[in-house]
């Protein structure tokens, strides 16, 4: 019974989206580190995609709601350690993201480039030239860098490795 109302609630979690990127799942991004029992309360241990995240308690009640709509006593346990990363992201996911006109993170390790004031070659993730150039280190959420396209002319963001 418990593994059952387990499963109920991790498939209803790949439904929760993202409020910044509404077409990625919180499951999608890596956020769920785990759903377990304790006693008669379903926890949900979430890891937000940086500490400060504005999002973080959109998709706190999101969880919630969703897990409630399966088990009636839900928890949400914020986990900080370790950090969230960008190697979270499956190859899947990071296609997805660039059908929607974001560049994903290139790598495994965490890009300090925007940090350094180093130049840095995006593609497009629309027309796919590298003929780009960076706007501004942080795109619509700090997570992001902003970019436009000198080959299409299209703005893009790019979600920053971390």
């Amino acid at each position: 019974m418990v593994s059952n109302v387990l499963e109920r609630i991790k498939k209803r979690l790949h439904s929760v989206m993202d409020p910044e990127l509404p077409f990625l799942t919180v499951m999608e991004l890596g956020m769920i580190r785990n759903v377990a029992m304790d006693g008669e309360t379903a926890v949900i241990e979430l890891t937000p995609t940086y500490t400060g995240c504005p999002a973080t308690d959109a998709i706190t009640e999101d969880l919630q709601e969703a897990a409630e709509e399966i088990h009636p006593h839900v928890k949400i346990k914020l986990v900080m350690t370790p950090a969230w990363t960008t190697d979270w992201i499956s190859a899947e996911t990071r296609i997805k993201m660039a059908r929607n006109g974001v560049a994903p993170p290139e790598g495994q390790s965490a890009d300090k480039a925007f940090l350094l004031g180093d130049e840095r070659i995006v593609p497009c993730p629309i027309c796919k030239t590298s003929n780009t150039k960076l706007v501004s280190p942080f795109g619509s959420t700090a997570c992001k860098a902003h970019f436009t396209c000198l080959e299409c002319l299209e703005p893009f963001d790019h979600f920053k490795c971390i």
